[in-house]
């Protein structure tokens, strides 16, 4: 099957996912002899030419969120009694490069870097796009980045909290406005930070932000909706997530390459 792919002109969808596939439960059958309990995830590099990038796309369900990792590796796991964490996070990324710690493919534009208790996740700077479409921020968009401390979100720029301190809101919807969505956000609404481990960007709700005072709604881009009921359990961001604070204003989140002229 190797040899057939990689002699392919135009490559066949199917057979590109079964080698990926075969790849990643070789690379998992190495990896602390067959155990799997000190995994704590994946990471999949594609490294393929830019008029290749939807072929593997459709290899991976890109556009189908968790569905690789949950109908397709897990089964591998299953399969070969690879006891994967209940935790476990997959993530699959495009990049010109792989990182050098990670473990290349022969016959394809893969590499996959396996993170255990002992090898972290490998940390390659993230930026994400925060955009501003219903209600008044401060700014009509935001960069947040995966080395900053935690982004606060909320009404007014600075204030001064039930505890006596005061907190700063990085993305700030002024109270003065005349903007009607700007009323039900709290001061203290949500925050957004990077978790090493997932290697993503995961929203919170801060205590303004849940019930009974105001709301967290995401909607994301396949549709499907996640209400933010406490403050202790973050929501994973995906490309494409549209977050309503209160009763209307609105937020996209997407991240952003690094040769985006926004980052410059």
């Amino acid at each position: 099957m190797l040899d057939l792919f990689k002699q392919q002109k135009t490559k066949d969808v199917k057979l590109l996912r079964s080698y990926i596939l075969d790849f990643i439960k070789d690379q998992l059958k190495k990896t602390e002899s067959g155990e799997g309990g000190n995994i704590r995830g994946l990471q999949l590099y594609i490294t393929c030419p830019e008029h290749e990038k939807y072929i593997y796309a459709s290899a991976v369900y890109l556009e189908q969120e968790d569905r690789f990792k949950a109908e397709e590796v897990q089964k591998i796991a299953d399969d070969f009694a690879i006891a994967l964490p209940e935790q476990w996070s997959m993530d699959i990324v495009f990049a010109s490069e792989a990182p050098t710690e990670a473990i290349t493919a022969t016959d394809a534009d893969i590499a996959l870097f396996i993170s255990t208790e002992k090898r972290r996740a490998i940390h390659k700077e993230r930026s994400a796009l925060i955009k501003v479409l219903e209600g008044e921020a401060e700014n009509e968009s935001y960069i947040i980045h995966s080395s900053t401390r935690k982004i606060n979100i909320g009404r007014e720029n600075k204030v001064h909290t039930p505890d006596g301190f005061y907190r700063e809101n990085d993305i700030a919807f002024p109270g003065s406005s005349a903007n009607k969505s700007n009323r039900s956000i709290s001061r203290q609404h949500a925050h957004i930070e990077w978790n090493e481990d997932a290697s993503a960007f995961l929203l919170f709700a801060d205590d303004g932000g849940i019930p009974p005072l105001n709301k967290i709604k995401v909607r994301t881009a396949d549709g499907n909706l996640v209400k933010l009921l406490t403050t202790e359990i973050g929501y994973h961001l995906h490309e494409g997530d549209q977050i309503i604070l209160g009763e209307s204003a609105l937020i996209q989140f997407g991240y952003v390459e690094e040769d985006n002229p926004l980052l410059r």
